[in-house]
């Protein structure tokens, strides 16, 4: 369990910092949850070359372009299959 402080700082579980591998210096946010508070490590970006940075955001696009592919074979043909008129017209007596 942690203690607030008179200038409001929390300590971090060791448990947790291990865990989470959060270390001094490293940024946390603060998110509001219904009545609790989370509490998130934010990610750490990528250090890496030109080249491997480039390499990796080519194979994401092709893997979204993948996604498109199929979403697409998969939409109804016409549209959504319904139109908004059957909608309002559901649960109405006939």
């Amino acid at each position: 369990m942690s203690k607030v402080t008179s200038k409001l700082q929390v300590t971090l579980p060791k448990a947790l910092a291990d865990q989470f591998q959060i270390r001094p210096g490293d940024e946390i946010d603060w998110l509001v949850a219904g009545d609790g508070i989370h509490v998130v490590p934010r990610r750490r970006l990528m250090k890496a070359d030109p080249a491997t940075r480039l390499r990796l955001f080519d194979a994401a696009t092709d893997r979204q372009r993948g996604r498109q592919r199929r979403a697409s074979r998969s939409a109804p043909k016409n549209g959504r299959g319904w139109t908004r008129e059957e909608l309002y017209g559901r649960g109405r007596p006939r």
